[in-house]
């Protein structure tokens, strides 16, 4: 069983082709397939069922995919061991974020890590916190930092409590009292951020409790625009307060608490593949993560 066979057998399971994993790998198709079809000979299974325009993992594939991951993890961080003998300062870090987070909470970070290690290199990938844990568990990148999301092959770290707030603009009623009722709000045109984030999820659970049908003019798959659209006063919206502080502190929106004490907050984590031991440039990452946030814990005890 080599190396290259191995890895061959990952990049197919990630991109559920052969020919594309080759393009990967940088090599033809019918070298990658070989390395594929002597491995399967020499395992005494089939790995893949062949599709018409694609591959899906037999079942004896399935049940082998975990233990090569793990295997190519220590053989990642061996690497990475010894090339910090060499300079420690020195690799690359690639990253999956939530894009909340990549857009108002990630910056802070990096600039950080930055400072203390300018030669490491950051590859940055952003989706929903579902797609960052998809991405930890494919390999794609080698830390998520993405709303709370507990699985058995991850590590979840707590780092932070994102509260999402009720925003207006400045000479919107709810501002000039700085309160409002979610009663009150049923009546406003409510300005909705992607209704397949966990944002929304949350909010819709706050509106069913109170018993209320929220008046949805728009829904929008981005803050910066949901935040443009209250300040020419075409409706109210719920976003994260890391997301405001620019627009309130310039007096172009307005944060409006709620008078019955509703309180929407998302957990916010750092998550990694779970193992012995992580790489030295992903443990500087979590090492800074956990200087920034010393109250993390891990979720799993939690769930």
């Amino acid at each position: 069983m080599e190396l290259g066979q191995l890895a061959a057998f990952l990049e197919v399971v990630r991109h559920h082709s052969f020919s594309r994993a080759a393009v990967e790998l940088g090599v033809t198709q019918p070298s990658l397939s070989a390395r594929i079809l002597v491995l399967e000979r020499e395992l005494g299974e089939p790995l893949f069922h062949r599709l018409g325009r694609g591959v899906r993992l037999t079942d004896a594939g399935r049940a082998f995919m975990p233990y090569i991951q793990r295997s190519l993890d220590t053989l990642r961080n061996a690497r990475e061991a010894l090339e910090a003998t060499r300079s420690a300062s020195l690799g690359k870090l690639y990253i999956g974020a939530a894009r909340a987070i990549s857009a108002y909470v990630l910056p802070g970070i990096l600039e950080t890590f930055h400072a203390s290690y300018p030669g490491i290199d950051l590859a940055i990938k952003t989706g929903r916190s579902s797609q960052v844990l998809e991405m930890l568990l494919s390999e794609e990148i080698q830390v998520g930092v993405a709303r709370a999301l507990v699985h058995p092959q991850v590590v979840t770290t707590h780092l932070y409590d994102e509260q999402v707030v009720l925003v207006t603009h400045p000479e919107h009623a709810f501002a000039r009292t700085g309160e409002a009722s979610i009663y009150e709000v049923a009546s406003e045109p409510l300005i909705l951020y992607d209704k397949e984030s966990t944002y929304f999820v949350l909010i819709d659970r706050v509106c069913r409790e109170a018993g209320i049908v929220p008046n949805v003019q728009m829904d929008l798959d981005s803050i910066e625009a949901t935040k443009r659209m209250i300040e020419r006063g075409l409706g109210i919206s719920f976003l994260p307060r890391n997301s405001l502080h620019r627009e309130v502190a310039m007096g172009t929106l307005a944060q409006v608490e709620l008078r019955e004490g509703h309180q929407v907050t998302l957990p916010t984590a750092v998550i990694v593949r779970r193992a012995s031991t992580h790489g030295t440039i992903v443990t500087a990452f979590l090492d800074l993560l956990h200087e920034l946030y010393p109250d993390g814990r891990d979720m799993a005890s939690l769930a």
